[in-house]
């Protein structure tokens, strides 16, 4: 499931990651995306894991459309978790974006939204 984070910096979208999630999840997700997009053209996204369990086939698929079509509109990722496999996830997702991505640990969340703040 993806749920949207409120009290972020500026130009900043919030979404919580938990259990598995579904193609259902990116037909919320990127509409959201897209639209903060159309008023300032850049965003920053953090994206806070809790109890997450990946993606099922399709959601993946998205996952991977939406970070080739989105990979030069984000200027950076805070990546927020508490598995090494997440923080794993920030390396893997170098490649795929011109973002400045970076991960945190679950309680340095006011410390990501900082980081995703400072210009």
């Amino acid at each position: 499931m993806i749920e949207q984070l409120s009290g972020l910096p500026a130009h900043t979208l919030g979404f919580k990651l938990s259990g598995k999630l579904h193609d259902a999840d990116y037909k919320t997700f990127v509409p959201l995306v897209d639209a903060e997009l159309a008023k300032d053209g850049k965003v920053n996204v953090l994206a806070q894991f809790h109890d997450f369990q990946g993606w099922d086939a399709r959601a993946l698929w998205d996952d991977i459309k939406f970070s080739t079509t989105h990979c030069t509109k984000i200027n950076k990722i805070a990546l927020v978790g508490d598995d090494a496999w997440e923080k794993y996830m920030a390396q893997v997702c170098k490649p795929f974006t011109m973002a400045k991505i970076r991960y945190f640990d679950a309680k340095e969340v006011d410390v990501a939204k900082a980081w995703l703040a400072e210009v």
